[in-house]
């Protein structure tokens, strides 16, 4: 059951804390580590099966009622490992926690990512399937975001990452259905596919188009010449090989972005000089997800170690960011985890700050009102303040809340005392 925590304690945890998080504990069973559950949805749209595998975040075994925005990744058999890890050291301070979705491109990638039909390519004959991206996009949008949205808790909060074909088809989404998703990481992408079709796509819609509350996030590896190491990120774009195209196309994608700020797209772009096509994931989806959600974290963290800051500025602190959290995902977020409230309420009656200690009990109750644990710690406030009264009624609550005999026991206690 739950232990007060002392001051050192918690001086040790909200250090912790701020900067990196809550890295959660996991339990192990014969393997060391293990991620993605296996799931399937048939497609009448591609008239097949697809598999798909999902990472749900574990703090939902303690609170099965949260809803969690939703990262999308392509080729979600390889790379959801990935992601995962970076999530899973980054949530909760400098990321959300997200339920990760695994798209698995196994069979008919080539088909499903690349958004037009060729049929040579380099000077030489292309027969392998290619250029269903729209109909590979239908599907997303009518078959597998509703599943998810169905069977998950998801909301709609939403970020598509993809990498080669995978990242030409994460351009190909925000430039066709931007609704559909709030970010977009694009790695090294395909943009030399069918003589530049994207990128000439992108160079219209970027200049006409409104991309307000999107963020795209692209990279490309350091391999820009097959054959010439003396080509560079310098100089690039004066070849005119196809050797090159692969690179420039990448350039010229964000040269066309940066070129027209009209169109309200938050943007960023990253170049890794020492990876090559096959390297640059793993680094690119680290860096992709932190640059889109910088707006996520804490700010001013060091005035909540800091006991001369005033209470009230302490609450325009919490309001400010409910607010900035709401503005981003577009419905009402807790701003600070239920775990890291409680840790600063604690830690102001060790200090002897009672009525910060209260403001910060009120606001888990005000953001976590089904949390017994919040209406139970509130009790420990009153008992600070000798108000056993108060604290038998916040012992009640979290007693109905929850059916914990734990709680009735620490009533009958205060009652007999």
């Amino acid at each position: 059951m739950k232990t007060k925590p002392n001051s050192l304690y918690i001086g040790k945890f909200m250090l912790v804390v701020i900067s990196l998080v809550f890295q959660q504990s996991r339990a192990q069973t014969a393997y060391l580590y293990q991620v993605g559950e296996k799931d399937s949805i048939f497609s009448n749209v591609l008239q097949e099966s697809r598999e798909i595998y999902i990472q749900i975040p574990e703090s939902y075994q303690s609170n099965p009622n949260r809803t969690y925005p939703v990262a999308y990744i392509l080729d979600g058999d390889v790379f959801l490992p990935t992601l995962s890890n970076v999530h899973n050291f980054y949530s909760g301070g400098f990321m959300p926690e997200m339920i990760i979705v695994g798209i698995s491109n196994s069979t008919n990638r080539t088909r499903d990512l690349t958004t037009s039909k060729i049929t040579s390519r380099r000077g030489m004959p292309y027969n392998e399937e290619n250029g269903e991206a729209e109909n590979f996009l239908k599907f997303i949008e009518t078959e597998l975001i509703p599943y998810v949205e169905r069977t998950y808790p998801v909301t709609n909060y939403r970020t598509l990452i993809g990498h080669s074909y995978g990242g030409l088809f994460t351009i190909f989404t925000l430039i066709n259905k931007p609704e559909l998703f709030a970010n977009y990481v694009s790695i090294d992408p395909s943009l030399d596919w069918d003589d530049q079709m994207v990128l000439k796509q992108a160079e219209k819609f970027f200049k006409k188009k409104s991309f307000k509350g999107k963020a795209l996030y692209v990279s490309l590896s350091g391999q820009l010449h097959m054959q010439n190491q003396e080509v560079t990120i310098d100089n690039v774009m004066e070849d005119t090989s196809d050797y090159t195209l692969f690179a420039r196309s990448n350039i010229m994608l964000s040269r066309i972005i940066e070129e027209s700020p009209e169109n309200n797209l938050y943007y960023k772009w990253q170049f890794y000089p020492n990876d090559l096509h096959g390297t640059i994931p793993q680094p690119s989806i680290k860096d992709g997800i932190l640059s889109l959600f910088t707006w996520f974290q804490m700010e001013n963290t060091d005035k909540f170690n800091d006991p001369d800051t005033p209470k009230d500025e302490l609450k325009n602190m919490i309001e400010f960011r409910a607010n900035k959290l709401e503005n981003h995902f577009g419905y009402s977020v807790p701003p600070f985890p239920e775990d890291l409230l409680n840790g600063l309420g604690y830690m102001n009656i060790d200090m002897h700050q009672l009525d910060k200690s209260k403001l910060y009990f009120e606001q888990a109750i005000k953001y976590y009102p089904k949390s017994a644990n919040a209406y139970d710690s509130m009790a420990d406030y009153y008992l600070a303040t000798n108000n056993n009264e108060k604290a038998l009624q916040m012992l009640a609550l979290a007693y109905q809340l929850s059916g914990n005999t734990y709680y009735k026991e620490r009533m009958q206690k205060l009652k007999i005392n």
